[in-house]
This record gives C-alpha cells, sequence and structure tokens, in this order.
C-alpha cells in the first residue's frame, strides 16, 4: 500500500506529463479498440445487405459481379434473363417466393430498380427485417414510383411528385424518358443498406418507358415535318439527360422536375396511362432475380439444376457465400488497419518510456533520499513498475471509454451519414487481449527506468552535479 501511496503522489506532483502520457496512450488505446469495433460493424452491415434470400440469379458472370450490381448497386449488369427462364424457375416446386430486377435506367444518379409486389413482401435485411414505408404505398400502377429513403431525402421528393427517368445507370445516361412522367407514391423507411440509394417501379412502368424499343435501341425520331427538314429529329434526341444530384443545384433542378398535379403528355405522344394496366408485360426481361426456397435442403440441388439451365446461360450464387468471399477480398485492408492501430499503441507506449526514462534526472535526489531513509532495491522497482504501470492502465480505460461515448453519441449520425450500423457491446475477447497486453506492457515497460534507478548510487543522486 505504501508503494502504491508513493506512486500516486508522485504522479501527482508531475500532473502535467502525466496527464499527457495517459492522453497518448488513451488516443492509441481508442484507436485499436475502435478499429475493432468499426471492423464488427462493417462485418455485420456488409453480411446484413440481405437476408432470408437463399439464391440469387443472373447471367452467368463472376459471382461477385452477379452480388455487386443485384445487391450493393454496383457495376454493370452482364446481361438479361428472358421471361420464358424466369418463369419457369418461379414456377418450380422448389421454389417458395421470387423477386425480380430489371436494371438499366436512373435518376440524376441513382438506380431505377423495376420489381414486383414480391420486393415489399419477401426482401428482407439485417437479421430478417422486413421492408416499411415511412410514407405512401407501395408503388401498384405502371407510372407509380417508390423512393428509397436517401434519394427522398437528398433531392427532397414527397408523394405526389412527379419524376422523369433517364436511360442509362449512373450520372452520365443517354437521354430522358420524357413521355412517359412517374409519379411518387411512397417512401421507403431507412434501413442503412443499398435500398436507400434507389428507385422501384413496376415491370409495367419499365414495359412503358421501353415501348417500341428493340435492342435496347429506341425507335426512330418522328418524320421530318414539311418545310422544317430535320427539325423533328434535333427536337427529338435535344434535351440532355437529366443530371446527377448536386444539393447546391438543387433549387434550379426542383422546379423542372417537381410538376403537382396533371402531367400532360408530350404531342404525338401516346399517353402510358392509357395502356399501362393492360400492357403485355409477359416478354419483359430482367436483370437477375431472388429466390427463397421451401426448403433449405432444396437449395443446392436447385443451384446446381440452374447453372445447369440448358436453355439459357444462367448462374445462381448463395448470397451468404458470396458475401463472404467478398469479404475475404478486402481483408488485406482490414489487416492493414490492425498493422498500422499496433504501431500508434507501440509509439504511445514508447511516448511513456521516454516520459519515465527522461523524468529520472530530475528525480535522482528523489530517489537517493529513498534509499538513504532505508527504501528497499525492490521498493524503489516497484514504485517505478507501478507508476509506469498505472499511466498504461489510466490510458486504456479512458481510450475505452472514448470509444463507447463516440459510440453512444454518433452511432445515429454514422448510420444515418454511412449506412454504418456500429452497436454497443461487451468488450470481446480480442479487445480484452489488447487491453490486457497494453497494460502488462506498461509494466514491463517502467522495469526500464527502474533498472537505471537502482543503478543510480546514492552519492549520485545526493551530490551536485557540476
Amino acid at each position: 500500500m505504501l508503494t502504491l501511496d508513493l506512486a500516486r503522489r508522485s504522479l501527482r506532483n508531475r500532473l502535467l506529463p502525466s496527464i499527457l502520457t495517459v492522453l497518448s496512450i488513451a488516443f492509441s488505446v481508442a484507436l485499436l479498440v475502435g478499429i475493432e469495433n468499426i471492423r464488427n460493424g462493417l462485418r455485420a452491415s456488409f453480411t446484413g445487405t440481405i437476408s432470408g434470400t437463399d439464391l440469387i440469379v443472373g447471367p452467368q458472370a463472376g459471382s461477385i459481379q452477379l452480388l455487386l450490381y443485384s445487391v450493393f448497386g454496383m457495376g454493370s449488369p452482364t446481361g438479361n434473363i428472358s421471361a420464358e427462364a424466369y418463369e419457369h424457375f418461379q414456377n418450380h416446386p422448389a421454389v417458395a417466393w421470387t423477386i425480380p430486377y430489371a436494371l438499366g435506367d436512373s435518376h440524376r444518379g441513382y438506380r431505377v430498380i423495376g420489381t414486383t409486389e414480391d420486393f415489399y413482401e419477401h426482401f428482407r435485411y439485417r437479421g430478417g427485417t422486413p421492408l416499411a414505408l415511412a410514407q405512401g404505398d407501395r408503388a401498384r400502377d405502371a407510372m407509380d414510383v417508390v423512393l428509397g429513403s436517401e434519394v427522398a431525402e437528398r433531392l427532397e421528393y414527397a408523394p405526389g411528385d412527379q419524376i422523369v427517368v433517364t436511360h442509362g445507370m449512373g450520372a452520365a445516361g443517354i437521354m430522358d424518358h420524357d413521355d412517359t412522367p412517374f409519379e411518387v407514391v411512397g417512401i421507403l423507411e431507412r434501413t442503412g443498406t443499398p435500398v436507400d440509394r434507389a428507385l422501384y417501379m413496376t415491370l409495367e412502368g419499365i414495359d412503358a418507358m421501353h415501348e417500341g424499343w428493340e435492342g435496347g435501341v429506341p425507335p426512330a425520331p418522328p418524320s421530318f415535318a414539311p418545310g422544317g427538314e430535320g427539325a423533328a429529329e434535333d427536337d427529338y434526341y435535344a434535351a440532355p439527360p437529366t443530371p446527377p444530384v448536386e444539393t447546391d443545384e438543387h433549387e434550379r433542378d426542383h422546379g423542372h422536375e417537381h410538376q403537382h398535379g396533371e402531367t400532360q403528355t408530350p404531342a404525338g405522344a401516346q399517353d402510358p396511362s392509357l395502356h399501362a394496366h393492360d400492357h403485355d408485360h409477359g416478354g419483359t426481361q430482367i436483370t437477375s432475380f431472388f429466390l427463397g426456397t421451401t426448403s433449405r435442403f432444396e437449395m443446392l440441388s436447385l443451384q446446381r439444376e440452374i447453372n445447369e439451365y440448358r436453355d439459357e446461360p444462367l448462374m445462381a450464387i448463395a448470397p451468404g457465400i458470396a458475401l463472404a468471399e467478398m469479404w475475404r477480398s478486402v481483408g488485406y485492408a482490414e489487416d492493414g488497419l490492425k498493422i498500422v492501430s499496433f504501431f500508434v499503441v507501440i509509439v504511445g507506449l514508447l511516448g511513456m518510456l521516454v516520459s519515465l526514462y527522461t523524468a529520472l534526472d530530475a528525480r535522482r535526489r528523489e530517489m537517493a533520499i529513498f534509499r538513504a531513509l532505508g527504501a528497499g532495491p525492490r521498493r524503489i522497482i516497484g514504485l517505478l513498475v507501478v507508476e509506469s504501470g498505472f499511466l498504461a492502465l489510466m490510458g486504456a480505460v479512458i481510450g475505452v471509454a472514448l470509444v463507447y461515448g463516440s459510440i453512444f453519441f454518433f452511432q445515429g449520425t454514422v448510420e444515418a451519414r454511412f449506412g454504418l450500423l456500429i452497436p454497443i457491446r461487451p468488450l470481446g475477447s480480442l479487445e480484452w487481449l489488447y487491453l490486457g497486453s497494453v497494460v502488462a506492457a506498461g509494466f514491463v515497460l517502467g522495469l526500464i527506468p527502474a533498472a537505471k534507478a537502482y543503478r543510480n548510487t546514492l552519492t549520485d543522486g545526493l551530490s551536485p552535479r557540476s
């Protein structure tokens, strides 16, 4: 107890250097533990992007490529799936439900996805959480569109607004579908997944936009008007694609795209709402589809059957396996972060060692007095080791407090801004190992200045230096 009291008094006497040393270790530990929490949050958010789906089916390509453009909205599809192939597996006895995805269009940089009501019924994320609507209703009619939460927030849309979709994905599109405006009928609740960054419409809506198109090519422009040769064609292709979202220019774009009430159909164009419900979408090609099996035992045999489908080259992937494969591909970055954080902790501990070691010159007389009063070598060594260990322990505790305090106060902001959910959870075994190693290293490093103090003679400590 005497040694602990002496160590406490000694640290209090050197308050500023002690605080700086503790803060240095605290920030190092916070970085180490924080990276581990972020890594766990990333893994949970990554693997929780899709849940409850047994297989994802698309044209033959790489499994990660299919996962990226179907689930994460990244990259371009490699082809389409015919309606016949989709209906074949939709009606398969081993299939309980399917969710078709038709890609190829966008709106101000956000992807437009054609699907059915099965999307709202069966799509799950993060442990089986279903989709929910924050406002409005599902897209049921051909000219209806439902927005992800980020799309609605960034573009400031509300139910009743009308939008125009651009052919092509990403910021740069080919042309606007000006003759088929869509009405916003609903907005999804935030999910923290790529669902927030897309627009969802019916397959009939996709068909209505591409009425008369063949092989992805729009129909020929209107006939030239008498006396104005070329004018009609120039007007037909004159409108540039809708620009990608830019917050600073929103007010200028807002007036062009928000049209409350009825929208007039351009002259010479047929109103798509007149035939939307009667439109036969049986020939619609889709980009991919999700499916759930009637039994998990059926999944492997169904996957093999899809991969060996003779009528069309298809590929089925299990999203859980593909996600794990994709996560392993970014494991090098994860290991790199760990290495950096370890070096930061080492630098913090070395800073503590330098602080204690250099302070010995100012404490030589103090050590000599202790020895003159009868303090043995063990007492001197114990004093410095306890000081060093106490600084490391305080740094570790404050570092953990910084991490969990940051998670508590900024968890919602991080999830809303980056879609990354970092849960508040107890320290894992790996984090306890990290903390124990830091504190143990603090005690061990304290032996170095303790050994030097022990070697200092009583005469050297009491005699003034020349």
